[in-house]
């Protein structure tokens, strides 16, 4: 399943602000400590005006002292269609200067009990005058 994440990082629409940090530190996603919230839109076409199936909501902690990796702990929360309520639970280590990072799928729920697998998040493009990004999920997952 390939799946695409709107992330807007800033500005009045933001989908992802910064929580906490390190006092005297910049709260950005290479200082270690600094911790965010998300609850971007997901779309099965990168077009961000395509119908949401999901959201993806979360927590991402920058977990390496050097700032090279993070810890994510997301929710693939399914909103529409036959997958509608079901959930897919992503957690793990994720290193944020990579291509490609692969975090586990570690369960699930509804349609996607007892899941496992690898979501493979790829960023696709970066707007810095409007703060979006575009990422892309492919999901390998067993479930039963």
């Amino acid at each position: 399943m390939t799946l695409y994440f709107h992330d807007y990082y800033d500005g009045p629409n933001a989908t992802m602000v910064a929580l906490t940090g390190i006092p005297g530190k910049a709260w950005i996603f290479d200082n270690f400590g600094t911790t965010y919230v998300a609850d971007d839109r997901i779309t099965q076409k990168p077009d961000k005006n395509s119908p949401e199936i999901a959201r993806g909501q979360g927590i991402y902690v920058t977990s390496s002292l050097d700032g090279a990796n993070s810890h994510i702990l997301i929710s693939i929360v399914f909103t529409s269609n036959q997958y509608n309520g079901s959930t897919l639970e992503i957690h793990g280590r994720s290193l944020q200067a990579a291509d490609v990072r692969e975090v586990s799928v570690v369960g699930g729920t509804g349609e996607f009990k007892f899941a496992r697998g690898i979501a493979k998040f790829e960023t696709l493009n970066v707007d810095t005058s409007t703060f979006y990004a575009l990422v892309q999920c492919n999901l390998t997952v067993l479930h039963y």
